[in-house]
């Protein structure tokens, strides 16, 4: 009896570990493709590669461009709707991707309001979802990059006759490198954004594929050498982008 059931029980392991077996070495195949396919400086894979880039690089200076000066005037000064901003900007960090997509495909589609300069389906079209995206964050961290200097250092440029404005340069400058730290995290959320630029880019070879993207699309096809060869670029930039966010906030 305890032979019969250790022998039900081989057939199942036996065939489990051979799965695994079979896993493995499809993984490592792939991988030494994707490192092949990463060292051979691909054409399609750069031109991907730097869209992406390009995209949210663009991205994160406007968002910069309107977030930082956002955050800093809500830090810096009191006023009635000062407590709503700032539960709107918290609350805005972590809007839906799909969401915003969806919202900027209505607004640039030829039936909306901005149709008529033919954005849609083009990287025009996928910096403004993803600046969407961005600059909440941008300015929520700058907020509370702020409201987080110790007051004396106001107390101070006070004392020494600084005017307002002074005052206020003088925080910003105190806090400079947490404000950058928000910048940074404003990249990592662009770098990795999938869902909204697919809906407003379109997907489109050669023109608004990125590397999220076109990480979807080859895995839906079998192709996950150039895939794979995408996720390590997408995991080192990520890497580069937090080994910078904390050494920026130790600085902070």
């Amino acid at each position: 009896m305890i032979r019969g059931l250790t022998e039900k029980m081989i057939g199942p392991l036996r065939g489990a570990f051979l799965l695994i077996v079979g896993f493995m070495v499809v993984l490592s195949s792939g991988i030494q493709d994707a490192i092949r396919l990463i060292l051979s400086m691909d054409r399609s894979l750069l031109e991907i590669v730097l869209l992406s880039l390009r995209v949210s690089g663009a991205s994160v200076l406007l968002g910069a461009f309107i977030g930082i000066p956002l955050g800093s005037l809500v830090g810096l000064r009191r006023f009635p709707a000062r407590d709503m901003i700032v539960t709107l900007l918290n609350t805005f960090m972590g809007l839906p991707p799909v969401a915003v997509g969806l919202a900027v495909y209505l607004m640039l589609s030829r039936s909306g309001p901005f149709g008529v300069l033919g954005l849609l389906f083009t990287p025009a079209a996928m910096i403004i979802a993803q600046t969407i995206l961005v600059t909440p964050i941008i300015a929520a961290l700058t907020h509370a990059a702020v409201g987080g200097v110790d007051p004396l250092i106001r107390d101070a440029a006070k004392s020494l006759g600084a005017g307002a404005l002074d005052q206020g340069f003088a925080l910003l400058r105190e806090s400079r490198y947490a404000i950058l730290s928000g910048v940074i995290a404003g990249f990592g959320r662009a770098i990795g954004e999938v869902g909204a630029v697919m809906i407003v880019g379109g997907n489109i070879t050669g023109s608004t594929r990125t590397m999220t993207t076109a990480m979807v699309l080859e895995t839906g096809m079998g192709n996950f050498e150039l895939a794979l060869a995408l996720g390590m670029i997408l995991l080192m930039l990520a890497f580069l982008v937090n080994m910078g966010l904390h050494l920026l906030q130790g600085k902070g």
